[in-house]
């Protein structure tokens, strides 16, 4: 179980990394920080659930410590085949041992989901993952992702953006910290998670993200969420 996320109340002095520290509270930090988190979630086991036939492969890259899979898994009736991959043993440690406690069926992969090769799948999901992958890089995976897909696939992808106009991003800004105040964490672990953010998670704006999405092949693309800088968009193949 996750412990509370009190992770940034003291001076750290690195760079935001998916290592022991972060996999340990993770559940809690997330459903803190990314607002309407649950919401979204339901919406994407919903959408899902009217896209797969029994048996379809649903891969999660950047899978975390696999709450949507179990998600997807608990609440879809057929039967799937669903695959995680994340590049953080702590994460993937955290993973397995949710995924014994509820005897679940999920395959987890270790590995760089820039360079393991991705099976053919019905389903693709990149939840807050792309953000966290080097601009230069993006447009790379997503041709891997969308090439991986079989036809009449489907990407979902979850990601923070930011507005093209800088003073109304400035105010979104301040909505979303408040927010996170009104989640009880403090202005310093604001302040500090910010600072260890910086140059790690690069967010576009949500036209830079459909632009990008629609140059690797995909034939329409629409947001389907949004909660001032936070996005959902489905990819169609």
């Amino acid at each position: 179980m996750s412990k509370r996320d009190t992770l940034f109340s003291k001076e750290i002095e690195k760079q935001f990394q998916f290592d022991e520290n972060v996999a340990s509270v993770f559940d809690d930090m997330i459903d803190r920080s990314v607002p309407f988190y649950r919401e979204n979630m339901n919406l994407i086991v919903q959408l899902i659930s009217k896209f797969v036939q029994p048996n379809d492969t649903i891969l999660d890259l950047g899978s975390s410590t696999a709450s949507l899979l179990l998600k997807i898994e608990n609440e879809i009736a057929h039967p799937l085949h669903l695959i995680g991959i994340d590049n953080s043993k702590p994460m993937l440690e955290h993973a397995e041992r949710k995924i014994r406690a509820f005897n679940s069926k999920i395959e987890l992969k270790h590995g760089d989901i820039l360079e393991i090769d991705l099976p053919p799948a019905k389903v693709v999901i990149l939840n807050y993952t792309l953000q966290f992958i080097r601009p230069i890089d993006r447009e790379g995976l997503l041709s891997r992702v969308f090439h991986s897909l079989k036809d009449g696939g489907i990407l979902i992808l979850s990601e923070k953006v930011i507005s093209g106009d800088s003073r109304l991003n400035k105010k979104l800004i301040d909505i979303y910290y408040d927010y996170k105040r009104s989640k009880g964490y403090s202005e310093y672990e604001i302040v500090k998670k910010r600072e260890a953010l910086e140059n790690v998670l690069v967010p576009y704006r949500e036209d830079e993200n459909i632009r990008l999405l629609k140059s690797v092949g995909f034939s329409y693309v629409e947001t389907i969420f949004k909660w001032v800088n936070f996005a959902t968009f489905i990819a169609l193949k």
